[in-house]
């Protein structure tokens, strides 16, 4: 893996105040958003780009309202969020509003991935174990609903920290899917 790492610098937020650094990838550009030093154990959100719930406040997803948890869970506690360019499940932006305009005519969102030709997740998470090891971390409390990231992570959690959000009327069905489909813990 190539990886260039950028300097740490300071990040004043609504949610609190954090350290941020960046991994660049190839062309991804991955965030830690940090409180406290990072240590052998830690507080730890795996949190996959999503421009529409993140920055957007869509209430199709979960996305935005998980990342907001997180970050005032590791304000609360001290640990990272390793936010993850991999939009749309790993689909990209583009993708994702093509599936979004499937899901507008009825399909789910994995019936929509896949009549794009996708899988229903597309997300890798190589990236998290060279910032794990960047870092020394060599346990972690996961913040996550998501088995998969259970599974990729199981030698070094601790614990799994439910991310607990409420559904509303516009992303019940896709809470529901995750939970039926993929296994999600909500």
């Amino acid at each position: 893996m190539d990886i260039k790492i950028s300097e740490i610098a300071n990040l004043p937020s609504k949610w609190g105040s954090f350290k941020i650094q960046s991994f660049k990838e190839n062309d991804k550009e991955h965030l830690c958003i940090f409180k406290g030093e990072p240590k052998d154990i830690l507080n730890l959100r795996i949190h996959s780009e999503c421009l529409t719930g993140d920055a957007l406040g869509s209430l199709k997803c979960d996305c935005g309202e998980q990342l907001e948890f997180s970050l005032k869970y590791i304000e609360q506690h001290e640990g990272m969020i390793i936010y993850l360019r991999q939009e749309g499940r790993g689909i990209g932006l583009f993708n994702k509003v093509n599936a979004y305009a499937l899901q507008d005519k009825g399909l789910n969102t994995i019936e929509a991935n896949h009549q794009l030709g996708f899988k229903a997740d597309e997300r890798t998470y190589e990236i998290v174990e060279f910032i794990l090891k960047y870092y020394k971390i060599s346990k972690v409390n996961l913040l996550t609903n998501n088995p998969e990231k259970l599974e990729s992570l199981k030698d070094k959690i601790l614990a799994r920290v439910p991310v607990l959000i409420n559904p509303n009327r516009f992303n019940k069905n896709y809470l529901d899917i995750k939970q039926s489909q993929m296994g999600h813990l909500l």
